[in-house]
C-alpha cells in the first residue's frame, strides 16, 4: 500500500486569518498543530547548509525530558558533513518528503519517503540533498544510556515499505505497529515506530505508563485522549505526552490514521543523586 506523509508547507498566514487555533501546552501534554509550523518559527543549526528546521520538542523543565525532535527541511544542494555535535547522542531519521544521500562510515544510502535510519552515538555520518526539491525528514535525538555488558546498537538503514507491520492482537488487523527495532533488543534505549489505525479502530483503554511519547501525525485524523481531555488531531499535528499521561485514541476515518511514535525503553529508572545522611 502506498504511503502518504505530511510535509509542513511553511509560509505565513494572511492578516485576515483568525488567531484561534488548537495549540495546547499543559504539564501533562502538549499539542502543536500543523498551522503553527510557519516560516517565522523556524530555526537553524551550525554546520548545516541551506537548511532550516522546526523544533517539536526539547529537554525542558515541565516538557520533554528524554529527547528532542526536529522536522528538518534541506533545500537542494544543502546538507551537512558534521550534523551531530554531541558524541553521546544517538539519532533516528525518518523521511517524509524529497530524497537525500546519507553517508555512514563511508557507505552511501539514498533515502526517500518512508526511509528510516538509526544512527548510534558516535557514528560518523553525513547527509546531503542531491535532488531538485526540498528534502524533509524527522530527526529524533536522545543521549544513549550505555549498559556494561551490552554491545552498542548497530546502524540501521531501511524503508517502511520493507518492514512488515505487527498487528495488535484481537483487533482484526485494524491497529498495527511498524517496528524498526525488535522490542526485546535491549541494546536499544529508544524506539521510533509507526502506528496505524484503520477507520473505526480504537485504543480501548487509557494507557498509563512510564514511557514518554512524541507523536507526529503522518496521515489522517482522529480524536485523541490526553490526560483528562479529548482533542482532535490531524496530519501535521504533533503531540508530546509526559510519562504516565493517560492516553487513548478513536480513529473515526474516513481514511487511515498514522503517526510516528517515539518512546524511551529498556533501562532502569534513574533514582537521582544519593543524599547524605
Amino acid at each position: 500500500m502506498s504511503q502518504n506523509y505530511h510535509v509542513p508547507p511553511g509560509g505565513h498566514p494572511p492578516q485576515t486569518q483568525i488567531m484561534t487555533d488548537r495549540a495546547v501546552f499543559t504539564d501533562a501534554y502538549a499539542v502543536i498543530p500543523k498551522g503553527t509550523m510557519r516560516d517565522i518559527v523556524t530555526s537553524f543549526l551550525p554546520f548545516w547548509e541551506n537548511t532550516r528546521l522546526w523544533v517539536l520538542s526539547r529537554p525542558l523543565s515541565g516538557f520533554a525530558e528524554t529527547f528532542s525532535q526536529y522536522i528538518m527541511e534541506v533545500a537542494p544542494g544543502g546538507g551537512s558533513n558534521t550534523p551531530e555535535q554531541d558524541p553521546l547522542a544517538q539519532g533516528v531519521l525518518f523521511v517524509v518528503g524529497g530524497s537525500g544521500v546519507l553517508s555512514v562510515d563511508g557507505t552511501s544510502h539514498t533515502l526517500t519517503p518512508g526511509g528510516y535510519a538509526y544512527l548510534p552515538a558516535g557514528t560518523d555520518w553525513r547527509l546531503h540533498n542531491t535532488g531538485d526539491e526540498n528534502f524533509v525528514f524527522h530527526w529524533v535525538r536522545k543521549r544513549y544510556v550505555a549498559v556494561p555488558g551490552l554491545d552498542a546498537p548497530d546502524v540501521i538503514v531501511t524503508n517502511e515499505a520493507d518492514v512488515a507491520p505487527n498487528v495488535m492482537p484481537d483487533t482484526d488487523g485494524k491497529w498495527a505497529t511498524t517496528r524498526f527495532v525488535e522490542p526485546n533488543d535491549l541494546r536499544h534505549d529508544m524506539h521510533v515506530n509507526i502506528v496505524t489505525f484503520e477507520p473505526g479502530a480504537i485504543i480501548p483503554f487509557a494507557e498509563t505508563h512510564v514511557m514518554e511519547h512524541g507523536l507526529y501525525v503522518l496521515e489522517g485524523k482522529a480524536v485523541y485522549r490526553l490526560n483528562q481531555d479529548w482533542v482532535e488531531v490531524e496530519a501535521g499535528d504533533y503531540m508530546w505526552l509526559r510519562a504516565f499521561c493517560p492516553q487513548a485514541c478513536y480513529a473515526g476515518g474516513p481514511g487511515r490514521f498514522r503517526y510516528l511514535l517515539y518512546k524511551d525503553v529498556n533501562r532502569h529508572m534513574e533514582l537521582g543523586p544519593v543524599r547524605g545522611v
